[in-house]
């Protein structure tokens, strides 16, 4: 009965959401040892933020895109590194545990977990590529 309850669970999301989710906690966590200007109290917070961020990266960034996308067309584009940082501010409003002390450390934790997120993303899609 367990199994089949978790079963039930997993599908809908998709193996690979799962799989980014796990990542991103990891990520999260190590990038907080690292960058004294990020903050997370526990491994469950971290798992909360790797969720709040795949929903407002859902909801919340196509909206903001929308609404800058004069001032992201100026700047060729590097505009969106800006709203990339102002999402994870707010996912460090909304998160109690996860502290972002300013807008730099947050642009810099999107840089550099956007850059892990890919690398994980490439690898996954070249094991999928070798079955």
């Amino acid at each position: 009965m367990g199994a089949f309850c978790i079963f039930t669970i997993v599908k809908p999301l998709g193996m690979k959401t799962l799989i980014n989710i796990f990542f991103t906690t990891v990520f999260v966590v190590l990038l907080s040892q690292v960058m004294p200007g990020i903050k997370v109290s526990s491994w469950a917070t971290a798992l909360l933020v790797a969720v709040v961020l795949g929903l407002l990266n859902i909801f919340v960034k196509p909206v903001l895109i929308l609404l800058t996308l004069p001032a992201t067309i100026f700047t060729l584009g590097l505009f969106l590194l800006v709203i990339n940082a102002i999402i994870i501010m707010l996912c460090g409003e909304l998160v109690p545990g996860f502290r972002v002390e300013s807008f730099w450390w947050a642009l810099l934790f999107s840089l550099v977990l956007s850059f892990l997120q890919s690398l994980v993303s490439g690898l996954s899609d070249r094991q999928q590529s070798n079955f």
